[in-house]
Protein backbone atom coordinates (compact mmCIF):
# COMPACT_ATOMS: atom_id res chain seq x y z
CA UNK A 1 0.00 0.00 0.00
CA UNK A 2 1.55 3.38 -0.69
CA UNK A 3 2.76 5.43 1.88
CA UNK A 4 0.44 8.79 1.70
CA UNK A 5 1.36 12.24 3.41
CA UNK A 6 -1.72 14.82 3.54
CA UNK A 7 -0.62 18.58 4.89
CA UNK A 8 -3.35 20.81 5.41
CA UNK A 9 -6.84 19.49 7.04
CA UNK A 10 -9.13 22.04 6.63
CA UNK A 11 -12.79 21.98 5.23
CA UNK A 12 -11.51 20.75 2.26
CA UNK A 13 -8.31 18.99 2.86
CA UNK A 14 -10.20 16.82 5.97
CA UNK A 15 -12.70 15.04 4.52
CA UNK A 16 -10.07 14.31 1.27
CA UNK A 17 -7.84 12.82 4.07
CA UNK A 18 -10.41 10.83 5.94
CA UNK A 19 -11.60 9.01 2.29
CA UNK A 20 -7.78 8.36 2.31
CA UNK A 21 -8.01 6.90 5.78
CA UNK A 22 -10.68 4.68 5.31
CA UNK A 23 -9.28 3.37 2.16
CA UNK A 24 -6.47 1.47 3.99
CA UNK A 25 -4.01 3.75 2.98
CA UNK A 26 -0.62 4.36 4.98
CA UNK A 27 -1.27 8.01 6.10
CA UNK A 28 0.39 10.25 7.75
CA UNK A 29 -1.12 13.72 8.56
CA UNK A 30 -0.31 17.15 9.60
CA UNK A 31 -2.09 20.48 10.39
CA UNK A 32 -1.47 23.54 12.61
CA UNK A 33 -4.63 22.28 14.37
CA UNK A 34 -5.41 19.69 16.60
CA UNK A 35 -9.10 18.75 16.53
CA UNK A 36 -8.64 17.48 13.06
CA UNK A 37 -5.64 15.49 13.64
CA UNK A 38 -6.84 13.73 16.61
CA UNK A 39 -10.22 13.34 14.05
CA UNK A 40 -7.39 11.71 11.58
CA UNK A 41 -5.77 9.31 13.91
CA UNK A 42 -9.14 7.71 15.07
CA UNK A 43 -9.22 6.72 11.86
CA UNK A 44 -6.08 5.18 12.02
CA UNK A 45 -3.42 8.29 10.37
CA UNK A 46 -0.46 8.66 12.23
CA UNK A 47 0.25 12.37 13.66
CA UNK A 48 3.45 14.21 12.58
CA UNK A 49 4.99 17.45 13.97
CA UNK A 50 6.06 18.67 11.24
CA UNK A 51 6.01 19.41 7.23
CA UNK A 52 9.66 17.44 6.87
CA UNK A 53 8.46 14.27 8.77
CA UNK A 54 5.51 14.01 6.37
CA UNK A 55 8.02 14.16 3.96
CA UNK A 56 10.40 11.18 5.19
CA UNK A 57 7.27 9.09 5.55
CA UNK A 58 5.59 9.48 2.52
CA UNK A 59 5.54 8.25 -1.31
CA UNK A 60 3.49 10.59 -2.09
CA UNK A 61 2.23 14.10 0.02
CA UNK A 62 -0.77 16.04 -0.89
CA UNK A 63 -1.20 19.37 0.14
CA UNK A 64 -4.49 21.56 1.10
CA UNK A 65 -2.95 24.69 2.43
CA UNK A 66 -4.65 28.16 1.64
CA UNK A 67 -2.45 30.16 -0.42
CA UNK A 68 1.13 30.69 -2.72
CA UNK A 69 2.98 31.65 1.01
CA UNK A 70 1.81 28.08 2.45
CA UNK A 71 2.81 26.06 0.05
CA UNK A 72 6.16 27.23 -0.36
CA UNK A 73 6.52 27.06 3.81
CA UNK A 74 5.19 23.40 3.66
CA UNK A 75 7.40 22.40 0.79
CA UNK A 76 10.27 24.33 0.87
CA UNK A 77 10.57 25.88 4.46
CA UNK A 78 13.50 24.60 6.86
CA UNK A 79 11.31 22.50 8.14
CA UNK A 80 9.41 22.07 4.90
CA UNK A 81 8.65 18.59 2.84
CA UNK A 82 11.92 18.43 0.47
CA UNK A 83 14.08 18.35 3.58
CA UNK A 84 12.73 14.88 4.42
CA UNK A 85 11.49 13.26 1.21
CA UNK A 86 13.20 10.48 -0.80
CA UNK A 87 13.96 11.33 -4.59
CA UNK A 88 11.43 9.03 -6.18
CA UNK A 89 8.47 10.82 -3.91
CA UNK A 90 5.69 12.70 -5.30
CA UNK A 91 3.70 16.31 -4.15
CA UNK A 92 0.66 16.74 -5.38
CA UNK A 93 -0.71 20.21 -4.69
CA UNK A 94 -4.11 20.90 -4.54
CA UNK A 95 -4.14 24.41 -3.10
CA UNK A 96 -4.88 27.17 -6.01
CA UNK A 97 -1.54 29.33 -5.92
CA UNK A 98 -0.21 30.74 -9.35
CA UNK A 99 0.92 28.78 -11.86
CA UNK A 100 4.25 30.56 -11.53
CA UNK A 101 4.85 28.86 -8.05
CA UNK A 102 4.00 25.39 -9.27
CA UNK A 103 6.53 26.23 -11.42
CA UNK A 104 9.05 27.37 -8.99
CA UNK A 105 8.26 24.47 -6.19
CA UNK A 106 8.99 22.02 -9.15
CA UNK A 107 12.42 23.36 -9.75
CA UNK A 108 13.31 23.09 -6.30
CA UNK A 109 12.02 19.71 -5.52
CA UNK A 110 13.36 18.53 -8.85
CA UNK A 111 17.12 19.67 -7.56
CA UNK A 112 16.10 16.75 -4.65
CA UNK A 113 14.71 14.28 -6.99
CA UNK A 114 11.20 14.82 -6.17
CA UNK A 115 8.28 15.20 -8.58
CA UNK A 116 5.75 17.57 -8.22
CA UNK A 117 1.85 18.08 -9.90
CA UNK A 118 -0.71 20.39 -9.63
CA UNK A 119 -4.02 19.05 -9.06
CA UNK A 120 -6.69 21.29 -7.87
CA UNK A 121 -10.13 20.09 -7.20
CA UNK A 122 -13.86 21.56 -7.30
CA UNK A 123 -16.96 20.56 -5.15
CA UNK A 124 -15.71 21.44 -1.53
CA UNK A 125 -16.35 20.13 1.42
CA UNK A 126 -19.44 18.27 0.36
CA UNK A 127 -17.79 17.27 -2.94
CA UNK A 128 -15.48 15.43 -0.92
CA UNK A 129 -17.58 14.04 1.57
CA UNK A 130 -19.76 12.11 -1.36
CA UNK A 131 -16.28 11.21 -3.54
CA UNK A 132 -17.63 13.60 -6.22
CA UNK A 133 -14.79 15.95 -6.66
CA UNK A 134 -13.43 16.99 -9.77
CA UNK A 135 -9.51 16.93 -10.03
CA UNK A 136 -8.05 19.60 -12.79
CA UNK A 137 -4.10 17.89 -12.73
CA UNK A 138 -0.99 19.10 -14.71
CA UNK A 139 2.53 17.83 -14.75
CA UNK A 140 4.13 14.55 -16.06
CA UNK A 141 1.41 11.90 -17.13
CA UNK A 142 3.21 8.99 -14.94
CA UNK A 143 3.49 10.94 -11.45
CA UNK A 144 -0.26 11.64 -12.65
CA UNK A 145 -0.97 8.17 -12.87
CA UNK A 146 0.79 6.99 -10.13
CA UNK A 147 -1.23 9.44 -7.60
CA UNK A 148 -4.59 7.98 -9.76
CA UNK A 149 -5.31 5.24 -6.77
CA UNK A 150 -4.93 8.12 -4.13
CA UNK A 151 -7.63 11.04 -6.31
CA UNK A 152 -10.05 8.19 -6.94
CA UNK A 153 -10.94 8.06 -2.82
CA UNK A 154 -12.70 11.30 -3.54
CA UNK A 155 -12.84 12.39 -7.14
CA UNK A 156 -16.30 12.06 -9.37
CA UNK A 157 -13.81 12.90 -12.26
CA UNK A 158 -10.16 13.13 -13.12
CA UNK A 159 -8.78 15.37 -16.06
CA UNK A 160 -4.96 15.56 -16.79
CA UNK A 161 -5.04 18.62 -18.91
CA UNK A 162 -1.44 19.17 -19.82
CA UNK A 163 1.73 19.96 -18.60
CA UNK A 164 2.65 21.56 -14.76
CA UNK A 165 0.97 24.34 -13.89
CA UNK A 166 -2.20 23.21 -16.25
CA UNK A 167 -3.84 22.18 -13.76
CA UNK A 168 -4.06 25.31 -12.09
CA UNK A 169 -4.99 27.41 -14.89
CA UNK A 170 -7.92 25.24 -15.44
CA UNK A 171 -8.90 25.73 -12.12
CA UNK A 172 -8.46 29.70 -12.33
CA UNK A 173 -11.00 29.68 -15.44
CA UNK A 174 -13.21 27.54 -13.41
CA UNK A 175 -13.37 29.98 -10.38
CA UNK A 176 -13.84 32.48 -13.15
CA UNK A 177 -17.10 31.27 -14.06
CA UNK A 178 -18.05 30.15 -10.83
CA UNK A 179 -18.20 33.40 -9.59
CA UNK A 180 -19.61 35.22 -12.29
CA UNK A 181 -22.35 32.39 -12.27
CA UNK A 182 -23.01 33.04 -8.48
CA UNK A 183 -23.55 36.82 -9.06
CA UNK A 184 -25.28 36.21 -12.14
CA UNK A 185 -28.12 34.09 -10.21
CA UNK A 186 -28.21 36.03 -7.18
CA UNK A 187 -29.03 39.01 -8.81
CA UNK A 188 -31.64 37.53 -11.18
CA UNK A 189 -32.83 35.89 -8.18
CA UNK A 190 -32.90 39.17 -6.35
CA UNK A 191 -35.08 41.00 -8.99
CA UNK A 192 -37.92 38.03 -8.93
CA UNK A 193 -38.21 38.15 -5.58
CA UNK A 194 -38.29 42.08 -4.85
CA UNK A 195 -40.75 41.39 -7.56
CA UNK A 196 -42.65 39.10 -5.64
CA UNK A 197 -42.58 36.19 -7.22
CA UNK A 198 -42.11 32.70 -6.11
CA UNK A 199 -37.75 31.73 -6.15
CA UNK A 200 -38.78 28.07 -5.50
CA UNK A 201 -40.59 28.74 -8.75
CA UNK A 202 -38.43 30.64 -10.61
CA UNK A 203 -35.81 28.28 -9.74
CA UNK A 204 -37.72 25.80 -11.62
CA UNK A 205 -38.47 28.37 -14.48
CA UNK A 206 -34.42 29.15 -14.96
CA UNK A 207 -33.57 25.31 -14.81
CA UNK A 208 -36.29 24.65 -17.81
CA UNK A 209 -34.61 27.50 -19.64
CA UNK A 210 -31.44 28.84 -21.30
CA UNK A 211 -30.07 30.46 -17.85
CA UNK A 212 -29.80 27.19 -16.04
CA UNK A 213 -27.00 26.39 -14.19
CA UNK A 214 -26.18 24.13 -11.33
CA UNK A 215 -25.29 27.15 -8.95
CA UNK A 216 -29.28 28.69 -10.19
CA UNK A 217 -30.49 25.35 -9.81
CA UNK A 218 -29.55 25.15 -6.31
CA UNK A 219 -30.34 29.03 -5.31
CA UNK A 220 -33.15 28.53 -3.13
CA UNK A 221 -30.74 26.27 -0.59
CA UNK A 222 -27.28 28.30 -1.90
CA UNK A 223 -25.73 30.30 1.30
CA UNK A 224 -22.16 31.45 0.37
CA UNK A 225 -20.02 31.31 3.41
CA UNK A 226 -18.11 34.12 4.04
CA UNK A 227 -14.85 31.88 3.77
CA UNK A 228 -16.64 30.80 0.73
CA UNK A 229 -16.52 34.50 -0.43
CA UNK A 230 -12.41 35.26 1.07
CA UNK A 231 -11.33 32.40 -1.31
CA UNK A 232 -13.20 33.74 -4.52
CA UNK A 233 -11.84 36.44 -4.08
CA UNK A 234 -7.99 35.57 -3.52
CA UNK A 235 -8.78 33.16 -6.74
CA UNK A 236 -10.15 35.66 -8.80
CA UNK A 237 -7.16 37.89 -7.97
CA UNK A 238 -4.78 34.98 -9.24
CA UNK A 239 -7.22 34.98 -12.64
CA UNK A 240 -6.71 38.58 -12.99
CA UNK A 241 -2.76 38.49 -12.34
CA UNK A 242 -2.25 35.61 -15.16
CA UNK A 243 -4.88 37.38 -17.50
CA UNK A 244 -2.65 40.28 -17.61
CA UNK A 245 0.53 38.02 -18.02
CA UNK A 246 -1.26 37.00 -21.01
CA UNK A 247 -2.16 40.04 -22.66
CA UNK A 248 -6.07 39.37 -21.65
CA UNK A 249 -8.81 41.87 -20.43
CA UNK A 250 -11.11 39.88 -18.29
CA UNK A 251 -13.58 43.02 -17.22
CA UNK A 252 -16.44 40.98 -15.60
CA UNK A 253 -13.97 39.34 -13.90
CA UNK A 254 -12.95 42.02 -12.32
CA UNK A 255 -15.95 43.82 -11.58
CA UNK A 256 -16.79 40.63 -9.96
CA UNK A 257 -14.03 40.92 -7.42
CA UNK A 258 -14.72 44.09 -6.56
CA UNK A 259 -18.62 43.22 -5.82
CA UNK A 260 -17.71 40.16 -3.19
CA UNK A 261 -14.61 42.13 -1.57
CA UNK A 262 -18.15 44.92 -1.53
CA UNK A 263 -20.24 41.93 -0.35
CA UNK A 264 -17.85 40.53 2.23
CA UNK A 265 -16.99 44.08 3.77
CA UNK A 266 -20.64 45.17 4.32
CA UNK A 267 -21.47 41.56 6.10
Amino acid sequence: MIKVGFIGLGEQGKPMAVNLANAGFDLMVHDLRREPLDELIALGAKSATSSREVGAHSEVIEIAVVDDAQVETVVLGEDGIIAGARPGSILAIHSTIRPATIRKVALESARRGIGVIDAPVSGGPRGAQTRTMCYMVGGDKELVERCRPLFDTSAKSIFHVGPLGAGMTAKLAHQVVICLNVLAAGEGMALAEKAGLDLTMVQEVVRAGGAQSRIADNWVKYKPTPNAGRLWCKDLMLALELANELGLSLPATSMAQELIEKLLADQ
